[in-house]
């Protein structure tokens, strides 16, 4: 088994503008530039030694893993497997239409409602059989090793439901996942 340390992406400009983003591809804002940098130090402060970073393939994890490899000497791959659940009809709206949009098929958690089934979106149960996949392989091919996957909030909620054998309504409990926020699992 590997150690796995989870990474959300800095504030992009969807998440700034309250817009839900999905697989929409915006890039950081200043702001969470800075707070790529700020943790890439906190992770050199650490004394954590990472042996591999893996990126989701949205640009704004990208960019958050790039601003990290700068300052931390670890090999850099994208994985599609880390991208952020698909959130459907209700990618590129305002998070005031989820109630609008997903009706009652909404979960409340920590801070954040999420909805659970709209046009297109992926479910939780699915993004959860995703995130063990992901897990399975990294395992297997990083036993030992310390892995820091660059992520986003949903999928970030299913590897930690993955890796501790918990229900995703669980994870969604779970305090919310800030951005650039590191959490060891």
């Amino acid at each position: 088994m590997s150690y796995i340390h989870i990474c959300r992406h800095g504030q992009d400009l969807d998440n700034a503008a309250s817009t839900l983003n999905g697989h929409r591809n915006q890039p950081l804002s200043a702001l969470g530039e800075k707070q790529a940098q700020r943790t890439a130090e906190n992770i050199l402060k650490s004394g954590i030694h990472l042996d591999a970073i893996y990126s989701s393939p949205l640009r704004r994890a990208q960019q958050t893993a790039e601003i990290l490899r700068t300052m931390i000497p670890a090999p850099l791959e994208l994985e599609n497997g880390l991208i952020e659940r698909d959130f459907g009809a209700l990618t590129g709206r305002p998070y005031s239409d989820i109630p609008k949009l997903a009706g009652d098929n909404v979960f409340q958690g920590d801070k954040v409602l999420y909805f659970l089934e709209v046009d297109g979106c992926e479910t939780f149960p699915s993004c959860l059989d995703r995130a063990r996949r992901v897990l399975a392989r990294l395992d297997a091919k990083h036993s030992g090793q310390h892995v820091l996957l660059v992520c986003h909030g949903d999928i970030g909620k299913m590897l930690i439901a993955a890796r501790r054998g918990i229900t995703w309504q669980e994870a969604l409990q779970l305090p919310y996942f800030e951005n650039t926020e590191v959490i060891s699992i």
